[in-house]
């Protein structure tokens, strides 16, 4: 599995939010600053992330983002999924019913455990790394 750019720097730009928006809502050029992306795409993110209600836009002349919730309740897979939307490896690994609409080996798919086994492992991993924890590593080297 491959995350798109769309994963890796939306999870950054929402890592770089939930840092910086502890004290007062932070604009997207800070964010664009920081971590080297453009605005508009940027807003495209943030456009996935309100979506989701992950990320709240508090409107005025010290508007920006902050998270919608706390840190600790955020999973990372809460935000690639927003982004990214499903993160199955193939269709078939998450309902042996869609195996017969992508490749139409249901009942007999040799290799259906693979991505099964692949899927909850991506899923199991980004389910139990929360936000706060990146904050915290982050932290480490200042």
């Amino acid at each position: 599995m491959k995350l798109s750019t769309k994963g890796r720097y939306g999870l950054r730009a929402f890592v770089d939010i939930a840092i910086y928006s502890e004290e007062e809502p932070v604009s997207l050029a800070e964010v664009a600053k920081r971590q080297d992306i453009s605005i508009s795409y940027l807003e495209q993110l943030m456009t996935k992330l309100k979506k989701a209600n992950l990320v709240e836009a508090v409107r005025g002349a010290s508007g920006g983002y902050v998270l919608s919730r706390k840190p600790e309740d955020i999973s990372v897979g809460d935000v690639l999924r927003a982004l990214e939307g499903d993160l199955s490896p193939v269709e078939c690994a998450t309902e042996e019913e869609s195996c017969e609409h992508s490749c139409g080996a249901v009942g007999h798919c040799t290799t259906r455990l693979v991505w099964k086994k692949i899927n909850d492992s991506v899923n199991d991993t980004i389910n139990n790394i929360f936000i706060s924890e990146l904050i915290a590593d982050s932290r480490k080297g200042d």
